[in-house]
């Protein structure tokens, strides 16, 4: 992949976890980028491209799409790829730890 394309991944990836919500009462909490940012410090995320990296180990192809999700408390990567059969692929991972937790067709 391409630097370019990697920094484009980063961006959208850090966005999507300006969907992730804050805490009740916690208004001072950062978003956006500068929470992943802060989330990565903490070792609560992944680097990105360990993320991409997992991801594509059980689905090789084309990255298409990235999201980090907030499900129950635990922040999630959903990654789509796009694979050499022409399939999309969603894999889902723990942002913590990068463990592959489903892998579906989409």
């Amino acid at each position: 992949m391409t630097q370019r394309f990697l920094t484009s991944l980063t961006a959208a990836a850090l966005l999507a976890l300006a969907a992730v919500p804050a805490a009740a009462g916690d208004h001072k909490k950062p978003k956006g980028h500068e929470a992943a940012r802060a989330a990565l410090a903490r070792g609560e995320i992944q680097p990105l491209t360990k993320i991409l990296a997992a991801a594509q180990a059980r689905a090789p192809g084309d990255v298409i799409k990235i999201e980090l999700e907030d499900e129950k408390g635990r922040l999630i990567y959903e990654v789509k790829i796009l694979g050499r059969d022409g399939r999309v692929r969603e894999i889902e991972l723990d942002a913590r730890t990068a463990a592959v937790l489903k892998v579906e067709d989409d």
